[in-house]
């Protein structure tokens, strides 16, 4: 009887047909999502965000913050003027407890508090973008790079903080709507006195801003998320572990 113990096998072992697919965890930073933020949102937000704050300092701190208020001058010298533009901000509004003055300064702080933690996510987790130029160095070349669209920001950080830009152009554009659809249902009450130049170039312009600038920020945030929803993948919902 001829032996086969040492006969070469006839077929390799069997091996797994099974496509492996690399891992969310194994597919590298390479693949990861990066915001990168835009200078124009964020000089925007530079310029907003104190004379939002500015003006809701002088509503939440009202009658004192008034013409001859004890903290009106210098700080909301301004609005002795603007009071008697736009009577929302002036003595009618505050004698007849019309509170869409105050409701409004508080969505403003929500709003300003969603822009701010944006700037500090970009500030504190932001990585120099690639090929962003180098001026100067340190704390304060980081703070100026925020501004500029030199730094991106990855992952869910990166991610929490453009819903939360986008959420609250959404509250700032649908408020400044409302603000202005107010006046036309009230008939123009707080601002019909005024003649076409007064009205126009110390309420139109400045209300204005606050229709163009976060119309032109969810454009530009909405299309980089409409981008990424549609470039990726499903999400996967994570199986109950085996008891």
């Amino acid at each position: 009887m001829v032996s086969t113990r040492h006969h070469p096998r006839d077929f390799p072992p069997a091996t797994s047909t099974r496509a492996v697919t690399p891992s969310r965890s194994s597919e590298g930073s390479s693949k990861k999502w990066i915001h990168t933020p835009t200078a124009a949102v964020s000089l925007w937000l530079l310029i907003s965000c104190p004379l939002v704050l500015w003006d809701a300092g002088y509503v939440l701190l009202r009658p004192h913050s008034m013409p001859g208020g004890k903290w009106h001058s210098p700080i909301w010298s301004p609005y002795a003027l603007y009071g008697t533009v736009d009577y929302i901000y002036g003595w009618p509004a505050y004698n007849s407890n019309n509170p869409f003055t105050a409701a409004q300064t508080y969505l403003n702080v929500v709003e300003t508090a969603g822009y701010l933690y944006y700037l500090w996510v970009v500030y504190r987790h932001g990585t120099p973008a690639p090929g962003a130029s180098s001026r100067g160095g340190g704390k304060s070349q980081s703070l100026w790079s925020v501004f500029t669209g030199e730094r991106v920001v990855a992952g869910r950080t990166g991610a929490i903080a453009l819903l939360a830009a986008f959420s609250a152009s959404v509250m700032t554009l649908s408020k400044t709507i409302l603000y202005w659809v107010q006046e036309y249902c009230g008939g123009f009450e707080n601002i019909g006195h005024n003649d076409f130049w007064t009205l126009f170039i110390l309420w139109i312009i400045p209300n204005g801003a606050w229709l163009v600038f976060p119309s032109w920020n969810l454009h530009v945030l909405g299309e980089e998320i409409v981008t990424s929803l549609a470039e990726g993948g499903p999400r996967q919902r994570a199986r109950p572990k085996a008891q």
